[in-house]
């Protein structure tokens, strides 16, 4: 699988701190599609370079991870594109603050990988259109806490709702996969992660960023088709294989081509 179908496809992407490379491994380990090794917020400066070079240590000593960089205009940023250029472990670099769909895909093409534009500013989202179009992007994704920083905001469902949305036509406008909602801060109660990913995945989204491996199931979960809609699915696709291509109605809904589209997608993703 190519760097590219393995952003596309996941569901879960799970940070690990990049100053702790004893937790690389676990992370690898924990079942998220892919692992996110962070060198921005969850590094502080004076860890900054000692981390930078754990990374690249192991992703070229085996390890395999999307990597989040610091933003562009930080001290940090031209040292970080530069160690991880050529690094053979490298699925993704995620670029936060995007803004600048021109410095994404210059940051692609230095790295070799596809990134992922983490939106999470106004100004980000203003350009999230022209973002999703950028060559080197291979999906958005929403810093919801941040965002809300910037507009002085809330950072609840409804006064992030316009800027998830956003995303969302965004992505699908340049045929882009759903976006990645941004993370669940909450760890001790299942039921708000859950909460979270059903109003996420509503809206369109179809991946999540995770703070903690004990999400990685929950998430899953979440984008996994339900029995009855697993059922649904087969008996739409079953009654459209019973005609010769005219309008067909199952349990008195007419069926069209979006129907069996969404019918075809959830059999897709029963067995992930």
């Amino acid at each position: 699988m190519t760097s590219l179908e393995q952003v596309q496809g996941a569901r879960s992407f799970l940070f690990v701190p990049g100053d702790r490379p004893e937790r690389f491994d676990k992370a690898a380990a924990a079942g998220a599609d892919l692992v996110i090794v962070d060198l921005e917020d969850a590094v502080v400066a004076e860890h900054k370079r000692a981390a930078r070079d754990a990374v690249v240590a192991w992703l070229t000593d085996g390890g395999s991870a999307c990597v989040r960089v610091n933003a562009a205009g930080s001290p940090e940023h031209e040292d970080d594109v530069a160690a991880l250029a050529g690094a053979s472990g490298l699925v993704a670099v995620v670029l936060p603050k995007a803004d600048d769909p021109a410095l994404a895909d210059a940051v692609s093409a230095r790295c070799g990988v596809p990134v992922v534009a983490l939106v999470e500013s106004a100004a980000g989202m203003l350009r999230a259109a022209e973002l999703a179009r950028a060559e080197g992007v291979a999906r958005l994704a929403f810093g919801h806490l941040d965002y809300a920083v910037d507009l002085g905001a809330d950072n609840g469902r409804t006064a992030m709702l316009h800027g998830r949305s956003t995303l969302v036509l965004a992505s699908r406008g340049a045929g882009l996969p759903g976006p990645v909602d941004g993370v669940t801060v909450t760890l001790d109660d299942p039921a708000v992660l859950a909460e979270d990913l059903a109003h996420a995945r509503e809206l369109g989204f179809t991946g999540k960023l995770l703070i903690h491996p004990r999400q990685v199931e929950g998430t899953h979960a979440a984008y996994r088709p339900s029995s009855d809609e697993v059922a649904w699915a087969e008996k739409v696709l079953s009654a459209v294989s019973d005609t010769d291509g005219g309008a067909v109605r199952v349990d008195g809904d007419m069926v069209d081509a979006p129907v069996i589209a969404r019918a075809r997608d959830v059999l897709r993703r029963k067995d992930r």
